[in-house]
C-alpha cells in the first residue's frame, strides 16, 4: 500500500492525502489551499493524480482547507462515492455555495478565476454519503473505514482505515480541550501509521478556565471605551462557540454588558441551522440546555445580518458593538469591510480566536503589522489586536501528544501534517522524546510505503 501526501505538507491548509490499496486508490480530503488570496493561485493547478482513477474520497470534516476542492475534483472526472458524516455532509453543501459567492463576488471585484460552478457543486453534492460515528464501511473491498469524533467542529472524525493487512489513522484535525458544545476528542484505536496535524505543534494555549473571562475583560474594555470588537470567525464552530459563551455570560451568569453583537455571516446563521439537527452530538451542558429548551446560539442583543443591507447597519450602530464575521483568516468575506473601517480606531479591538495562515491578512495583524493594505489602500492598525488560543478549534502541542498516546498500541511511524514547518518539526521532536516513536514531517507529493 502506498501513501502519498498532496496537501498540508508544511503547511496548514490544502489536506490532501492519496492511498494505493490493492483494491483501487483512494483519497483522504481534498480541500482549499489558502493564504493572501482566498482562492489561492495553486488551487487551480493540475491535480498531481488523474481524478478519473480516484475509487472513493473520504472526508473527516466540513472546513474550506479539507473540502473545498472536492466540486474541482468532480468537474475533472472524479465520480467516485464521498464518504463523510452526515452532520458534515450538510455542512458541505453551505460551505461550497458560500465559497462560490466569494469566488464570484471578488472575480468581479479583481477579476480572479473562480474554481467551479453550482453544476460541479450539484453532482459533488449528489456523491456524497453521510454516515454516523462508529459506523464500519467497506469503502472498497477489503478497505474499512470508520469515523470517531475529534472533537474539532460539529460533525469532525478522525478517520480510521483498514487495508491491505494494516491498518492507518488520519487525525484530521483535533480538537482543542473542553471545547463548548462538542464532546472530547476520542482514543485512537491501534494504528500502524498515524497522519497527524499539527496546526499548534510548536504552542500551548491558555487555560480554558479562563475563556469565559477574557471574552468578558475585552467587552467590557470595549464598552468602557465605546469601541467596536471585530471576530474574524470561522462559520463553522469558532462561531457558535463563541456565542455559546456569550449566551451563558448573557442568560445564566448575567454579566454580559448591555450592547449589541452581530452575527454578519450568513454561512453561519445558515450552519446553526444544522447544530438543531443532530442533538446526539452535543457534549452534557449543551444536551442539559438543549433538553431545557434553552437556544444556546440565540440570547438577549444578539442580531443576525443575514442580507447585504442588514449588514450595512451595523455601520450606523454606534459602539459600543462587537461583530462576528467570516472570513475567519480575513482573507475575504464581510469581516474586511469591518476591518477596513475600524483597524484605525484607538477605541476598538481585533479578537483573533482562531489559526491564521502564513499570508492572510489576518497572520499579518496577529503578528503585529501598524499598517496592512485593505481593498488595496493603505490602512494604520491603531485598534487593539488579542488573540486567544483557548477559543481555537485546534489542540495545542499538549493535546496532540496527549490523545496520540491514548491509542490502543502505539503507531510505528507518526506523520505530522497540516502544520508550518516550525510547528510540525517541534511537535515530531516531541514525539519521538515521549513515545520512543518514529516521527517525521513529509514533503509536498512525497510517496511512502506502508
Amino acid at each position: 500500500m502506498n501513501l502519498s501526501f498532496f496537501g498540508a505538507t508544511r503547511e496548514v491548509t490544502g489536506s490532501c492525502f492519496m492511498l494505493e490499496t490493492k483494491a483501487g486508490k483512494l483519497l483522504v480530503d481534498c480541500g482549499m489551499f489558502q493564504g493572501s488570496n482566498f482562492n489561492e493561485g495553486k488551487n487551480h493547478d493540475q491535480f498531481p493524480f488523474d481524478p478519473k482513477e480516484i475509487q472513493v474520497l473520504l472526508v473527516t470534516h466540513a472546513h474550506l482547507d479539507h473540502i473545498g476542492r472536492i466540486p474541482k475534483l468532480v468537474k475533472e472526472g472524479f465520480v467516485g462515492k464521498i464518504f463523510m458524516t452526515k452532520a458534515t455532509k450538510d455542512f458541505a453543501i453551505l460551505i461550497w455555495e458560500d465559497a462560490l459567492h466569494v469566488m464570484k463576488e471578488n472575480s468581479e471585484k479583481h477579476k480572479t478565476p473562480i474554481l467551479y460552478s453550482e453544476a460541479d457543486i450539484s453532482l459533488a453534492y449528489s456523491l456524497c454519503e453521510g454516515l454516523d460515528y462508529h459506523e464500519i464501511i467497506e469503502v472498497l473491498p477489503g478497505v474499512k473505514a470508520v469515523w470517531k469524533d475529534a472533537g474539532h467542529i460539529f460533525g469532525a472524525g478522525f478517520i480510521e482505515l483498514e487495508a491491505d493487512g494494516k491498518k492507518v489513522c488520519f487525525s484530521g484535525d483535533i480538537g482543542n480541550e473542553e471545547v463548548p458544545i462538542l464532546r472530547d476528542t476520542e482514543s485512537m484505536g491501534d494504528a500502524d501509521v498515524l497522519l497527524l496535524e499539527s496546526t499548534y505543534g510548536d504552542r500551548v494555549h491558555e487555560s480554558v478556565d479562563a475563556r469565559r473571562e477574557l471574552i468578558l475583560d475585552l467587552i467590557k474594555h470595549s464598552v468602557e471605551h465605546k469601541g467596536a470588537i471585530m471576530v474574524p470567525a470561522f462559520s463553522l464552530e469558532r462561531t457558535q462557540e463563541l456565542l455559546y459563551e456569550l449566551n451563558i455570560l448573557s442568560e445564566y451568569e448575567k454579566s454580559l454588558p448591555k450592547m449589541p453583537i452581530f452575527l454578519d455571516s450568513p454561512l453561519a446563521i445558515r450552519a446553526s441551522a444544522v447544530y438543531e439537527r443532530y442533538p446526539e452530538y452535543y457534549d452534557e451542558e449543551a444536551k442539559r440546555l438543549h433538553d431545557f429548551g434553552d437556544d444556546f446560539l440565540d440570547f438577549s442583543g444578539l442580531r443576525m445580518t443575514l442580507t447585504k443591507e442588514e449588514s450595512k447597519t451595523i455601520n450606523n450602530t454606534p459602539g459600543p458593538k462587537m461583530i462576528i464575521a467570516g472570513s475567519g483568516m480575513m482573507n475575504g468575506g464581510r469581516i474586511v469591510h469591518h476591518a477596513f473601517r475600524y483597524l484605525s480606531d484607538p477605541a476598538s479591538t481585533l479578537l483573533i480566536v482562531g489559526y491564521q495562515a502564513e499570508g492572510t491578512l489576518g497572520r499579518r495583524l496577529y503578528e503585529g503589522a501598524t499598517k496592512v493594505k485593505v481593498f488595496g489602500e493603505d490602512v494604520y492598525v491603531k485598534c487593539k489586536v488579542k488573540a486567544v488560543g483557548a477559543l481555537s478549534a485546534h489542540g495545542d502541542q499538549p493535546k496532540l501528544i496527549k490523545w496520540t498516546g491514548t491509542a490502543k498500541k502505539m503507531p510505528k511511524k507518526i506523520f505530522c501534517v497540516h502544520g508550518e514547518p516550525h510547528a510540525a518539526t517541534e511537535l515530531a521532536h516531541r514525539l519521538r522524546d515521549a513515545y520512543n516513536v518514529e516521527a517525521v514531517v513529509p514533503e509536498m507529493g512525497e510517496k511512502v510505503i506502508i
